[in-house]
Order: structure tokens, then sequence, then C-alpha cells
């Protein structure tokens, strides 16, 4: 399996190659027709692909998945959209799914801004969340960092009235940088009071690199923002 994207002049990832455990390739064959979304099949109706209607929780860049998994165990309320371009942690993620037997997951292998545009209606989703995006550290390369002014916009379509978007990173310059976009845009009120980093919620798991960086001093930032309801 390879990403669906279309062609962008900035990406803010690197499409690796990456290899697939002989398990993760098994996991596309046995479980995508289960759990996988295509950019191909344009906009998607989240009530019939779930079958019910709860509350919904997108997620950008789950990587290898294992926050993501706990997240469905933890809120078998809700139900969750992950999108993710690396085919070994999309692998890994519907494997653990289909193993657990769990339902209230589906997956799109392909870049985000695509799936936003041609895929999901405005106002899906409950929560956004974004953990650990790819930081881009070199000042050169700032400009792909995902969380832009224009992305943050794009996002806010896809949030319902009312709904959080959830970031977090462990680099201390993306923080500042996401703090200092987030407190720009409009339509949004931060949930920690204006220029405030939250405290993390209970709902996003502790991974493991977390409680390494943890141990060695280093810090993780979540900033939690709610989209301003017309009544606000």
């Amino acid at each position: 399996m390879k990403p669906e994207y279309k062609k962008k002049s900035i990406r803010s990832y690197v499409v690796r190659a990456g290899r697939m455990t002989d398990s993760q390739r098994a996991a596309f064959e046995k479980y995508w027709p289960v759990y996988g979304l295509s950019l191909k099949d344009g906009p998607v109706n989240l009530d019939q692909v779930f079958a019910r209607v709860a509350p919904r929780v997108l997620e950008i860049g789950f990587g290898m998945g294992d926050s993501l998994l706990q997240m469905l165990q933890q809120e078998t309320d809700k139900d969750f959209v992950g999108i993710e371009v690396h085919p070994p942690g999309v692998g890994r993620l519907i494997n653990n799914a289909g193993k657990h037997e769990l339902s209230n997951l589906r997956v799109y292998l392909a870049d985000a801004i695509d799936v936003m545009d041609d895929c999901i209606p405005v106002e899906s989703f409950d929560r956004v969340q974004i953990y650990f995006p790819d930081p881009w550290h070199k000042k050169k390369h700032n400009k792909r960092r995902l969380i832009q002014a224009d992305f943050v916009a794009k996002l806010r379509t896809h949030i319902k009235p009312g709904g959080i978007l959830h970031l977090a990173t462990d680099w201390e310059p993306y923080a500042e940088h996401m703090l200092e976009v987030m407190e720009a845009v409009s339509g949004f009120v931060n949930e920690a009071g204006v220029g405030q980093y939250s405290p993390r919620p209970d709902y996003r798991p502790v991974t493991k690199f977390e409680k390494r960086g943890a141990r060695l001093g280093h810090g993780v930032w979540d900033l939690l923002y709610r989209k301003e309801s017309s009544g606000d």
C-alpha cells in the first residue's frame, strides 16, 4: 500500500518507504477492507460508515498508532478517523484494532489536507488531535510545519461548534510557534486562558517516548482550543 496524495509544492512530511513487517503486510490484506477509507472514494458519510451516530474524533499523523489504539479502547462511545502517510504505522494500527475486534476506527493512508478537501464534510468532528507532528527544527524548513494559519482555518471548518482542537509537542520552539499561530487565528478560544498551555487531558495517553523524555527532563506542551459557536 502507498499513501494517496495530490502533488503539492510544500508538504509537512516526507514519505518514507519504511519496511513493513509480515504482520503489518498481512494486516492490509485482512483488515484494510474493514478499516480503510480511500481518497478516491470522495465525500464520506460517517454515520453510514460507522453505522451509528456518535461523537467523532479525527487524529492526524498517528505514527505507529499505539496511543490511538488506547483511545479506541478507552473511548468506545466515540468513533475515530485516523490519517497517516506511513504504511507501517497504518498496518500496525489496523492489525491491533482487528485483533481486538474494535469497530470504532476508520483510517486514511493519505495526505490530511486532501482528505479534508475531498472527503470529510464540514463540522464532522467533536475533537481533532495532532500529537507530536514533525517540528522541522531547521529554520529554513519551518515553512513545512503542519500547524500554520491556513491549515488551522481549514481544520476549523471540520470541527463542530464547541468542539476541541488539541495539539501537543515535545519541542519547545514548536510549542511557541503553535501558540503564536493559535492565538492569532479567529474562531477559537484557548481553554487554559489567553497565551497559556493546558495540562495533559486524561484521554491523551502518555507515550513511551514521552515517558523517556520526562526522565531526561524534557517537557511536553499541550494546547487545547475550543471552536467558538455562533452564540459565543
